[in-house]
């Protein structure tokens, strides 16, 4: 069963805060193989705090997405100011486009990464690929 295209724009809710710490930008930089300094996070660390937008999307149950089902398509940032250690972050998700391509649901998402003040620091990109219910 496809996704409702009535999902198109819709906006869910602000993940709850994510505080970065040193601990946290170490471990992420030692699991990527990034260079980090310890106190600015790798590039590609926000994914930690827009992976939970996205699988609250995906837990939805009103959205009718089958995790099972989703591969992870693209992925990409875009940066008004790097992360550091400190800072308390939280992730809004829109979702911006959904094509049924050959049975499958090509869903465009945006997740704005905010700080503890509301100031946007990033916005994360990611393209989720929903397999239909006739594919293996």
């Amino acid at each position: 069963m496809a996704v409702d295209s009535g999902l198109v724009g819709r906006t869910f809710p602000p993940t709850d805060p994510y505080t970065v710490s040193h601990e946290k930008v170490l471990e992420f930089a030692r699991a990527t193989g990034a260079e980090c300094d310890g106190q600015t996070a790798p590039p590609t660390f926000p994914i930690v705090v827009a992976f939970a937008a996205m699988t609250a999307l995906m837990e939805d149950p009103d959205v009718g997405i089958a995790l099972h089902r989703v591969v992870h398509g693209d992925q990409r940032f875009t940066y008004v100011r790097p992360v550091r250690v400190g800072d308390r972050l939280s992730a809004a998700l829109t979702v911006d486009s959904l094509r049924q391509i050959g049975g499958a649901d090509i869903i465009g998402t945006r997740s704005e990464i905010t700080d503890q003040r509301g100031d946007l620091v990033c916005t994360a990109y990611a393209t989720l690929v929903h397999r239909g219910e006739d594919q293996p």
